[in-house]
């Protein structure tokens, strides 16, 4: 119930044993109290330990989404990448996050959250530093990435709405990626890197060009090379 007010949605409590209030009702309880019932209305199963996942899963019920074949994620690669999330072409989500270095395991979540048959995941090919980055991230947790020729995934959209443009490249077939990407910063963009270090700790630090090569690849984050 605190869940439920938290994301600020409507519902009403109900005895175990209480009929529904009608045949197409969502509800949630726990796998004990489920079972016998399976085919009244739309029950989700929750536990304590994922709450989030049940929420996400009665929502899907809510939307008429009962069963999905294939779950699509849609990345926009960059400093704060945008994420969408498709079931069998209906967009199910969409956020936007802080770092790349946060979104394997934002994908995952999902994953786990919306029951499907199988999925992929769709990347943009702009910010090619950041998106190799990405890409090998995916393949190391065996994850089924393709790479989108994203040339129209902007038109008509305001500058950096990188969430919309993350569902047009989750709509667009791809190239597969099957092998990590060797990662080879140019000398401008380890020196960006090396700016964004001097940003972060209001001038006082600039990490070295091994660690900036360090951060390119992704083996540290910005934050573990400043504490070097």
């Amino acid at each position: 119930m605190q869940a439920l007010k938290r994301q600020n949605l409507k519902f009403d409590l109900l005895d175990h044993d209480a009929p529904l209030p009608h045949a197409e009702t969502v509800w949630m309880a726990s796998d004990v109290e489920i079972v016998g019932r399976e085919d009244q209305g739309w029950p989700v199963a929750a536990s304590l330990e994922d709450i989030e996942g049940a929420i996400q899963r009665a929502l899907l019920h809510l939307r008429g989404v009962h069963q999905i074949h294939e779950l699509t994620f849609g990345i926009d690669p960059g400093p704060r990448p945008g994420i969408a999330w498709l079931g069998d072409g209906i967009v199910l989500g969409m956020s936007q996050l802080e770092s790349i270095d946060k979104v394997t395991a934002h994908i995952e979540t999902i994953k786990s959250a919306v029951k499907h048959q199988q999925s992929k995941v769709r990347i943009g090919d702009g910010a090619p530093l950041l998106r190799d980055q990405i890409i090998n991230e995916c393949i190391a947790s065996s994850l089924l990435i393709e790479q989108v020729d994203e040339a129209r995934t902007s038109r008509g959209l305001l500058r950096h709405n990188h969430v919309i443009s993350a569902i047009r490249i989750a709509m667009i077939r791809g190239q597969r990626v099957w092998e990590q990407r060797n990662i080879t910063p140019s000398e401008g963009q380890l020196k960006e890197i090396q700016r964004q270090s001097r940003k972060r700790s209001n001038g006082r630090k600039t990490i070295s060009a091994d660690m900036a090569l360090a951060v390119a690849r992704g083996e540290l984050d910005l934050d573990e090379a400043l504490s070097h």
